[in-house]
């Protein structure tokens, strides 16, 4: 299997933990997708990241790819619960965390504080724009209140299993956590959910990402923070 894949893009991130979870392993293809590369839009015409290929199937965007590796390559390892009633809690917070979560937080963290330092002018490259920093920073905050009463209230966030909707979580607060961006101090539930998460196997391969001219936040790699 083959991953396309951006290092610090949060749906890759995710994929990365699903397939670490399942034990599976893929050749890592790094992209660049503001570049709009010829042959990442052959296989994906959105142009965005990630994309899976697993012999000949093409298998574009993260839940997408989530849910084909859970149909058919888990085995026993699968993260999307039978009952029914389950599966939709699932699918309810992994559409809150790679679709509003990453609308309201990391794609500007991201995009502002790492895509652009490294993207020409021509396409969108230069300083950060500090308003929607400002804004991220201000969204997050509500979020990991309602990570920390789910985390609260429950074993994991989508009920007595780790599911996908705890590493879309994870990856996302990630991604953010390297920026510095996450208020662990406002709420401890959700810090120790993430520590725990954080502290899988699965993990070990995102903590060890960095962004050339760019240290980690304080904590990043932090097992015990």
């Amino acid at each position: 299997m083959f991953l396309h894949h951006a290092p610090f893009c949060p749906h890759s991130r995710f994929v990365r933990l699903v397939m670490g979870e399942m034990g599976l392993e893929a050749e890592l293809c790094e992209e660049r997708p503001w570049e709009r590369r010829q042959g990442l839009l052959e296989l994906n015409p959105a142009g965005t990241t990630p994309v899976l290929i697993d012999g000949d199937h093409v298998v574009p965007g993260a839940w997408v790819i989530a849910e084909y590796l859970d149909e058919q390559r888990a085995g026993r390892r699968r993260l999307l619960p039978m009952a029914p009633a389950q599966r939709i809690e699932v699918r309810r917070l992994m559409d809150w965390f790679l679709g509003k979560f990453h609308g309201e937080v990391t794609d500007y963290l991201v995009t502002e504080k790492i895509h652009k330092r490294f993207m020409p002018p021509d396409t969108g490259g230069g300083p950060p724009d500090m308003s929607a920093i400002r804004a991220a920073r201000s969204n997050i905050r509500y979020h990991l209140k309602y990570i920390g009463w789910l985390a609260a209230t429950r074993n994991w966030l989508a009920g007595s299993e780790l599911t996908f909707a705890d590493l879309a979580a994870a990856a996302h607060l990630s991604a953010a956590d390297y920026l510095g961006d996450v208020p662990w101090n406002e709420d401890e539930a959700a810090k120790q959910w993430y520590a725990r998460v954080k502290s899988r196997p699965a993990f070990r391969t995102l903590l060890a990402d960095r962004v050339p001219g760019m240290a980690p936040g304080e904590h990043y790699a932090d097992l015990d923070f």
